[in-house]
């Protein structure tokens, strides 16, 4: 983890020396990485719902073509050329994004591991709002902080996720249902065990997380509306050439 939680203990000094509160430079850092994640978050919730139209189509190319398939392999690669789908294309994002959580993770756990300037052992054990060491585990109050706005965040990531077409039902939906209570309980109690700084960012980068959902939502509404339109003007091309074809045999008998 040193490789990506060194850079990122560089970039927390400067921030800290740059304010002179280990609490703010935290706030600050968790605001630049989510938004530095921001893009990758935003191409792989945008991939996950073409995701879900193309599985639409590819299911009916091997219907179709359910005995031929040297022709189905033919037919999904054309369906992926001619709409630009790359079915990896959700998956980098989140490749991605994992390596930066999980340095984040070690820096903020182990600050003095990757950090060598002494003043940053001092300005972890700073005081900040009603926390007096940020190195010591908060009790309640950033812990249920951070459950609340995990609670918040995975409801509505949950909620988007069950929007889209074709989304699983049944069994999965019931574990959906369970996770979205058992995981922010679980972030809450341990964030009772974690140092209050890390508390701190997964606390203010999951009520981050909360507007990021609120304009990813706003996205995909324009996405739907777009598709929607898409079909409309489908079905009215293709009414027009059933009439057209219709009016030319007319006129032909």
């Amino acid at each position: 983890m040193g490789i990506i939680a060194t850079p990122i203990g560089y970039l927390l000094m400067w921030i800290y020396k740059l304010v002179g509160n280990y609490g703010i430079a935290l706030i600050i850092l968790t605001f630049i990485v989510k938004l530095v994640l921001y893009p990758l978050y935003a191409k792989q919730i945008k991939s996950t719902a073409n995701m879900s139209e193309m599985s639409e189509k590819s299911q009916e190319i091997q219907r179709r073509y359910a005995n031929d398939r040297e022709k189905m392999n033919e037919e999904m690669q054309k369906l992926y050329a001619e709409s630009g789908f790359n079915p990896m294309s959700g998956c980098l994002p989140m490749l991605i994004q994992f390596p930066i959580i999980m340095g984040l993770f070690a820096l903020l756990r182990n600050p003095m591991k990757y950090m060598s300037d002494p003043v940053m052992w001092f300005a972890n054990h700073e005081s900040f709002l009603w926390i007096k060491d940020l190195a010591q585990p908060d009790p309640w109050i950033l812990p249920i902080m951070a459950g609340v706005a995990t609670f918040f965040a995975f409801s509505m990531n949950n909620a988007m996720q069950m929007q889209q077409p074709g989304a699983s039902a049944g069994q999965n939906k019931a574990m959906n249902a369970i996770m979205k209570y058992f995981f922010p309980l679980s972030i809450l109690w341990l964030a009772r065990s974690y140092p209050a700084g890390l508390a701190i960012y997964w606390a203010g980068g999951q009520f981050l997380q909360i507007f990021f959902n609120i304009r990813i939502n706003k996205i995909k509404e324009k996405m739907n509306e777009e598709k929607e339109h898409k079909k409309l003007v489908e079905r009215a091309e293709k009414e027009l050439a059933r009439k057209k074809r219709a009016r030319m045999k007319g006129s032909y008998q």
